[in-house]
């Protein structure tokens, strides 16, 4: 089914900010039923990259994250303009949180991390060929960063230490890649 089975009645925007849009929707739902639809429109693409060198280690960014109030091990990732070269957006943030600089950089995966609120989407890209240099995080960033053995990665995703989502989809896809030879 692909049409639109929502009608909407009205939109009001509730905040706006450098990164985030929300808008109230006043809307009929599926069932012909009044009611409203929060939704947030990011102004940025998530980016994630996974850095994989020949001997399949790859590198972790662990920090705080606020709205979870807790620590996360993740894959290197943030945000790239709308409009930009997403792979420029990835070959930055890979440099600029880990230090690792790719020769070869491919998209490997889209995601829509929250559909049900927003319109957030990520793209995933596997890098290799590395090379070693100085990382260089944001003011915002409070990171650690560990090198470990990509089968490492797997058993942390599969014992619940990695829980982001931009990091479990792309970690768990590069594991199935290797088992079939594409890497």
């Amino acid at each position: 089914m692909t049409d639109n089975p929502w009608k909407t009645l009205s939109s009001e925007e509730k905040y706006n900010n450098n990164w985030i849009t929300v808008t109230e929707h006043q809307v009929i739902n599926p069932s012909g039923g009044k009611g409203i639809y929060g939704e947030v429109h990011f102004k940025n693409l998530a980016i994630g990259v996974l850095p994989l060198d020949d001997e399949h280690n790859t590198w972790l960014v662990g920090q705080y994250r606020y709205p979870l109030k807790a620590y996360s091990w993740e894959i290197p990732e943030g945000g790239g303009p709308l409009g930009t070269n997403p792979e420029l957006s990835a070959k930055r943030e890979l440099a600029e949180e880990t230090g690792v600089v790719a020769s070869k950089l491919t998209e490997i995966q889209r995601m829509h991390l929250s559909n049900s609120v927003s319109d957030e989407l990520a793209i995933i890209y596997l890098a290799q060929d590395l090379q070693l240099g100085e990382a260089a995080p944001e003011e915002t960033e409070d990171l650690q960063l560990i090198k470990v053995p990509f089968t490492k990665a797997v058993e942390m995703v599969m014992n619940g230490e990695i829980t982001d989502s931009m990091s479990v989809a792309p970690i768990l896809k590069v594991h199935l890649m290797i088992q079939k030879g594409v890497i």
